[in-house]
């Protein structure tokens, strides 16, 4: 198996995703303050503190970092993909699993925070999932265009070796890849017509 089938893997893209993300949390020590309620236990916190920190904000810089992460790391599928509908379908995937999560576990053990900043929180989780599919789908056609006009240019290198090394009875029309010295159809002399070539070409 190939090192980039490894990669293509749905599961390997998402750790690795998972994993830029919990560096970003960490390196830069984000964090959000939530609200619990009395009977929530400390295991329970944890668990959701660990996935508010990769979708929730409460000020203008702490909403720059979080689009800032989650358009970084969607671009790992962009560039392993170079397919738009694969992209976009794996950032959603990825995007979307910890803000389920966060969501079901603040209602149930947080629900005043929940109610407080549901529709704040809402409204720019699915805005932030726009932009994303918006990212994955407009860099995936640019990085295909880019790619599709390299192998063109690739291909007409390929033709004009191709063609420079053809000869053309004068005679008779018959195209030789190799370079004879004599016709096979006609028997004509393509010595002269060789050396008019290379004399045209130097």
């Amino acid at each position: 198996m190939k090192i980039i089938d490894v990669f293509r893997n749905r599961l390997i893209i998402f750790l690795i995703q998972t994993l830029i993300l919990n560096l970003f949390v960490f390196y830069f020590g984000y964090h959000i303050n939530l609200s619990f309620n009395i009977l929530t236990t400390f295991e329970q916190k944890v668990i959701i503190q660990f996935f508010a920190n990769y979708t929730l904000f409460d000020v203008l810089p702490r909403l720059l970092f979080i689009y800032i992460i989650w358009i970084s790391v969607s671009l790992i599928p962009i560039f392993i993909y170079n397919d738009f509908k694969k992209s976009y379908t794996m950032n959603l995937l990825t995007y979307f699993f910890p803000n389920f999560f966060v969501y079901v576990l603040l209602f149930r053990y947080s629900h005043d925070f929940f109610s407080a900043n549901f529709l704040f929180h809402f409204i720019n989780t699915i805005l932030l999932g726009i932009m994303i599919v918006i990212i994955s789908i407009g860099l995936s056609f640019i990085i295909k265009k880019i790619l599709k006009a390299k192998v063109q240019h690739q291909i007409e290198n390929l033709q004009n070796i191709a063609s420079a090394g053809k000869v053309i009875c004068p005679k008779c029309g018959v195209e030789f890849e190799s370079i004879p010295k004599f016709c096979y159809n006609c028997n004509t002399d393509l010595t002269i017509k060789i050396e008019d070539k290379k004399g045209k070409e130097g």
